[in-house]
């Protein structure tokens, strides 16, 4: 029987066989891009973390919360336990047609949950990091209440009189959630964000997109600009309604950069096109003056 705990799906990138991996285990990722655009939000949320506050991190898909609270974790230098929100349950449905006129129906979901990596994470004093923590359902999310509040974890297994343990005072908590985002999510409840310090994230500044997808591809610098100048050009020429995220910017410049490599037949038009096809046609339909407007911006890119 899968518990809710696990259906958090953990997700354990070097396991010491606690759930945990130490920040020194980590498996390579590329360099963290640092700009006084990136500081200023790290310096921020160390700031809050120090004095015991959890850091939720809320933005638009693309947007780096992710990679932001894995490398708050690593300074913070304890070990790192991660968990990305999801939501399955045992549900229990009783139809009772005895008498045939009369439908009976009785339905108990219930949430079961075991010593897992949460309880690992309160008793050692791990970082908890909660990557999309609003897929999941509100009332799975209210064990965090207490842990956060009074520092109590509520075991209502647990062999102990008192029926809760006390969390290790290192422990600490970053959160991150898509506030945009439908399909699977769920309302956070007020609760919980009333015990978080958010910290919104939007898109990054030029010379942060500029840099991340820099380190992110073997392009020269002015074909780099070029690309987030495009980006960036749709954003602010459909006034927000095409919105696409730095992510956008590293998928053109990578396959602009093979195809480069390769002697590939790809149109740098074709290859933005095809890219931000999400964009110019939303829910699949093609828009034609977003298309429009996004092949005015690769026209005038001076891309060569």
């Amino acid at each position: 029987m899968a518990t809710w705990m696990d259906n958090l799906q953990v997700q354990t990138l070097a396991d010491g066989g606690n759930g945990a991996f130490a920040p020194s285990q980590v498996a390579p990722r590329p360099a963290f891009v640092e700009t006084p655009f990136i500081c200023g939000i790290i310096d921020r949320a160390l700031a809050y973390a120090g004095v015991g506050f959890p850091i939720h991190f809320r933005g638009p898909t693309g947007c780096g919360k992710t990679t932001l609270a894995i490398h708050l974790a690593e300074l913070l230098g304890r070990p790192i336990t991660m968990v990305s929100g999801e939501h399955e349950c045992e549900r229990k449905r009783t139809i009772d047609n005895f008498i045939h006129p009369v439908l009976k129906t009785e339905e108990r979901v219930d949430y079961r949950w075991v010593y897992a990596r949460l309880t690992v994470a309160c008793q050692q004093g791990h970082t908890l990091i909660y990557d999309a923590f609003n897929r999941s359902r509100p009332e799975v999310n209210n064990i965090f209440l207490a842990v956060l509040e009074e520092r109590d974890l509520i075991l209502p297994t647990i062999k102990s009189q008192n029926g809760y343990l006390r969390t290790h005072p290192d422990f600490t908590a970053i959160f991150t959630s898509n506030p945009k985002e439908y399909a699977g999510a769920h309302a956070s409840q007020d609760a919980l964000l009333d015990r978080m310090i958010t910290l919104d994230l939007s898109h990054f500044d030029r010379e942060t997109e500029v840099d991340i997808t820099m380190s992110r591809t073997d392009l020269p610098q002015a074909q780099v600009e070029t690309i987030v100048d495009l980006v960036r050009g749709l954003r602010e020429a459909t006034r927000g309604e095409c919105d696409p995220a730095v992510r956008a910017c590293i998928m053109i410049g990578q396959i602009m950069a093979r195809q480069s490599g390769d002697g590939g037949d790809l149109t740098f038009a074709q290859v933005c096109l095809d890219v931000l096809s999400k964009e110019i046609s939303p829910a699949g339909k093609p828009d034609e003056e977003r298309r429009q407007v996004l092949l005015d911006l690769i026209q005038n890119s001076g891309w060569n």
